[in-house]
């Protein structure tokens, strides 16, 4: 008999677990979220998302086995599923000593390795010759990721959950347990899937202490970069400002960061840092605008601010039992929440299966 499951959370670990949990055929899933794919709030990190494949987990971490299984299913997506958004980019990594004990520098500090980890993990990993490196850099590497259009993924992971059955409501929950009524067959839930991201600080049976909030501001324009993707190890504008540019698949703009701010929890775009953002761009990549030009010849859509679930102690995919309702966590994502996002639910579906499998023996 089908197990009836509630994934309580609609962004991209959300979605990509409910969507794991459908394919198989053996469970009724049931996606309960305050926020879908369209709305844009602060509380709903995914749709602000670059959002990219660039790993910066530790070797050996938990992790690292995420990214490591998340690169070949985005990188398939990226080949045969034009309908999901999400297309190859080349990518350069640009690493300067001083940002070394930054914020920013410590987030990249993995990514920014010559022998990083995962140079057998994406194609045409190579570091870069100095007649490659632009002023100021004294170190870098070079590979082949993907980039992703959240405005078309996260609507086709939907999508591919109907399309499985599954399926989707709004709701509010204030209490983990609470999510267990809520499955669509009015039968009570064999188990809730927690995918609430930032919520996890103040819902109800987790209130998890340990997550926080690290609030990023971007700019999207119409201009290309030509089809690179790049960033640096930090910049000389503060330690948690940062610079990055990326172009979105499909006509969805190109994405030029940005910062990481820590415990910043405002939701509206610093036009000072916009400023910032966009002259760092065109600095590192001049090719954005015609020769000779500044920001005033950048075609802005908007100017937008995402809150990165981070959480410490890193990503919390585990088994739980709150008020007698069994649970799985799938959340603390931070900024990876699209590079760890099929290896984590991989994972949180595996929990999933062990806990029914031990309900059916009692």
């Amino acid at each position: 008999m089908p197990s009836n499951i509630v994934v309580l959370g609609a962004g991209v670990s959300g979605l990509t677990t409910a969507l794991l949990l459908t394919r198989d055929g053996k469970h009724n899933v049931t996606i309960i979220a305050k926020h879908m794919p369209g709305d844009y709030d602060i509380e709903y990190a995914s749709p602000w998302a670059g959002a990219n494949y660039l790993p910066v987990a530790t070797p050996g971490s938990p992790a690292e086995t995420f990214e490591r299984n998340t690169w070949p299913e985005l990188a398939k997506l990226a080949s045969n599923t034009p309908e999901a958004g999400i297309h190859f980019q080349d990518t350069l990594i640009y690493r300067r000593a001083k940002d070394k004990g930054t914020p920013v520098g410590d987030w990249f500090a993995e990514l920014l390795k010559e022998d990083a980890w995962f140079k057998e993990v994406v194609p045409n990993f190579r570091t870069l010759p100095e007649n490659e490196l632009p002023k100021g850099i004294e170190g870098g590497t070079a590979f082949t990721s993907v980039c992703i259009n959240t405005a078309i993924y996260l609507p086709w992971l939907v999508g591919q959950c109907l399309k499985h059955g599954a399926t989707v409501q709004r709701g509010i929950v204030n209490h983990i347990a609470d999510a267990a009524n809520l499955h669509s067959s009015g039968n009570r839930a064999d188990i809730v899937v927690n995918c609430t991201g930032i919520s996890s600080l103040y819902l109800g049976g987790v209130t998890d202490k340990a997550v926080y909030a690290a609030r990023g501001q971007i700019a999207v324009v119409r201009n290309s970069p030509q089809g690179v993707m790049m960033t640096t190890s930090g910049t000389d504008d503060g330690d948690d400002e940062a610079v990055y540019i990326m172009n979105r698949a499909a006509g969805g703009g190109c994405i030029l960061g940005g910062c990481l701010q820590k415990d910043v929890w405002e939701s509206q775009a610093d036009p000072n840092l916009a400023v910032r953002i966009m002259k760092r761009a065109v600095e590192l990549c001049p090719a954005l605008v015609p020769p000779g030009k500044g920001i005033e010849a950048l075609s802005v859509i908007r100017h937008s601010v995402g809150l990165r679930p981070m959480r410490n102690g890193g990503i919390r995919v585990e088994k739980d039992v709150v008020d007698g309702v069994a649970v799985v966590h799938n959340y603390g994502h931070g900024g990876y929440g699209y590079q760890t996002g099929w290896g984590c639910s991989q994972y949180a579906a595996q929990l999933v299966h062990e806990v029914l499998a031990r309900k059916a023996k009692l």
